[in-house]
């Protein structure tokens, strides 16, 4: 009994020597890396558009390795179609049931198509995968779930906790995507800063070219847009504080309007009232359900993009507006500066007439449009999609 313990123990001993010793360089290639694809194959917005760019990229950057998506359904939709219809790029959908599975029992299907990496790319990865030979990563986008509670149902922001501080836990690796980002799992989960990447977003590479002059004429044409405007893109919730813009806009030349591009909440009530209240309803513009191959051309007819939030993960829109050589103005207080660079200008996002004021400063001096729109489109290449993909394979290969 004793000899058949001590055999046991040296099994035991030498299971546990393999996992904890086990790398990438032991790997053989190409390799197979899994992701958390619930949003990829089913959002169009946002996290969708976040994780399908993450994945295609890689695809074409580094076709020799097999990237396997998994999702416990999937949505018909050309963005989604096409995406699928890469090479390398493999549905996995679940085999015993859909029950439990992104949480627990996606681990049997992972050990199955013998993924050596999983990339959890929204805050969360399976239980359990840290007792796998499988090597985790997750994406924290943001803890705003923590720094403005009010903004969430308790239970949402409970449960978005859970799931985000035990992710932090358990990977291998943590992705931020901007150094605010790093800095609140640093401060709010107590995590070592070593174990956290900054590795930032990049933007769709529609964003990046110039759209022809006819092109250009159908968008204003389709969506009757007006000859100069300032633009605003993201989801009309307190947060992202489009009241301030609002307010703003009493004070800028009557030939300037507010294009307004997102979808509406609760809060579109209170913008509306401050609408009426300014008698600006004849200067403002919403837009919603803009088709993505569209917004690329909305963007490079506006005179300056707005965006006023009280706090954001990063700040995608502002680098798909630097992209389109338009001026940005952004609020203080979370990571926007680090998004629009040292030569977008800031304001407090209780300053409605600070942003007049930003706004009307590049409105009166088209040599200040010039600089802004040459150095805003020099910074923004740190933010190359080919650079920031090298950047996640690096860390890929680190681990």
């Amino acid at each position: 009994m004793k000899a058949e313990s001590e055999t046991k123990t040296q099994k035991a001993e030498s299971n546990e020597l393999e996992q904890s010793s086990f790398g990438l360089s032991a790997l053989s290639f190409p390799l197979k890396i899994g992701y958390d694809g619930k949003r990829a194959a089913n959002n169009l917005t946002g996290l969708g558009n976040y994780s399908r760019s993450l994945i295609e990229h890689l695809a074409s950057q580094y076709p020799e390795h097999e990237y396997l998506v998994y999702a416990p359904k999937v949505k018909t939709a050309r963005q989604i179609d096409a995406f699928f219809e890469k090479d390398n790029i493999e549905l996995k959908l679940p085999k015993n049931g859909p029950f439990l599975w992104r949480t627990l029992n996606i681990l049997k299907d992972l050990n199955q198509d013998g993924c050596q990496i999983f990339h959890g790319l929204s805050h969360e990865i399976p239980l359990a995968i840290q007792h796998t030979r499988i090597k985790s990563i997750v994406t924290i986008h943001d803890l705003i779930f923590l720094r403005f509670p009010q903004y969430y149902k308790f239970i949402d922001r409970k449960l978005y906790q859970w799931k985000s501080k035990s992710a932090c836990k358990r990977a291998n690796k943590i992705v931020a995507i901007s150094e605010k980002t790093k800095e609140d799992i640093i401060d709010l989960y107590g995590i070592s800063p070593e174990k956290i990447e900054v590795i930032y977003q990049s933007c769709d590479d529609s964003f990046k070219t110039a759209f022809a002059a006819a092109t250009l004429s159908r968008i204003k044409a389709t969506y009757k847009l007006p000859e100069k405007y300032i633009l605003n893109v993201g989801t009309i919730e307190e947060r992202k504080n489009l009241k301030l813009a609002v307010q703003a806009l009493k004070e800028l030349n009557e030939d300037y309007k507010l294009v307004v591009i997102g979808k509406q909440t609760a809060y579109f009530k209170t913008v509306e009232k401050e609408i009426e209240k300014l008698g600006l309803k004849n200067r403002i513009i919403f837009l919603k359900n803009i088709p993505f191959a569209d917004l690329p051309g909305i963007y490079q007819m506006a005179s300056v993009f707005v965006y006023p939030s009280f706090y954001e993960g990063f700040g995608i829109p502002i680098i798909e507006a630097l992209y389109s050589g338009v001026p940005v103005v952004a609020a203080t207080g979370s990571c926007l500066e680090e998004a629009g660079g040292p030569d977008s200008l800031y304001i407090s996002p209780n300053d409605a007439n600070g942003l007049a004021k930003a706004i009307n400063q590049i409105l009166e001096s088209p040599q200040l449009q010039k600089e802004m729109k040459e150095k805003g489109l020099e910074f923004v290449q740190k933010f190359n999609s080919n650079l920031v993909t090298q950047q996640l394979m690096d860390c890929y290969l680190s681990l």
